[in-house]
């Protein structure tokens, strides 16, 4: 199977004020079209697993016929690609609020600002390059954590709900080192919440 790089839900202008065309057309067409290319790169070696689905083998990343570095390159490149398809999907310049996933966040969080307090801090803790996330786990429970580079919570079997990407790539152009000052906005472009 070959990966290609799926068209975003909206135009690149359409997030602005909130993340300018040039980051999201950047972000887009070069960054995410490069995890597909070295994903589809790495699976040529390996025909037996190539048609299996990417959220599978990254379940099952330690029973994959990779060598060291090829399951390096595979766990980069898959969890980008996964990452980056979700993250278009989550964000919009209209809101299309999930009141039940609101009202679960509202029960498990205490309120939605206690849920946005935590998801911000996981987000701003993490070290370098990397995500925060808010998943489902087995248990049906939320959870708010972060991972490092392109790791995706399914290595841990976790479902993804919500994610930001907080590599430098995704916001730089228009916030420079203000993390922060990205992640806040970036809530007014989130459209489940």
């Amino acid at each position: 199977m070959k990966y290609s790089l799926p068209e975003l839900p909206y135009k690149y202008d359409s997030l602005a004020p909130y993340i300018d065309e040039m980051t999201m057309r950047i972000h887009h067409t070069k960054h995410h079209q490069a995890y597909i290319n070295n994903l589809n790169t790495v699976l040529e070696k390996y025909p037996r697993i190539a048609d299996k689905k990417l959220e599978d083998l990254m379940m099952n990343l330690d029973s994959q016929p990779f060598d060291q570095k090829d399951k390096t390159v595979f766990r980069n490149n898959a969890g980008g690609h996964l990452n980056h398809s979700f993250f278009w999907t989550i964000m919009a310049p209209e809101k299309e609020i999930d009141r039940k996933l609101l009202e679960k966040i509202k029960k498990e969080f205490g309120s939605e600002d206690e849920f946005k307090k935590q998801f911000t801090a996981s987000a701003m803790g993490r070290f370098g390059s990397g995500w925060a996330w808010l998943v489902e786990t087995p248990d049906n429970k939320l959870q708010v954590y972060s991972t490092p580079n392109q790791d995706s919570p399914i290595l841990k079997g976790d479902t993804p709900i919500i994610g930001i990407d907080v590599w430098e790539h995704a916001y730089y152009l228009k916030y420079q080192n203000k993390r922060l000052e990205y992640i806040e906005n970036w809530f007014n472009v989130l459209k489940l919440i």
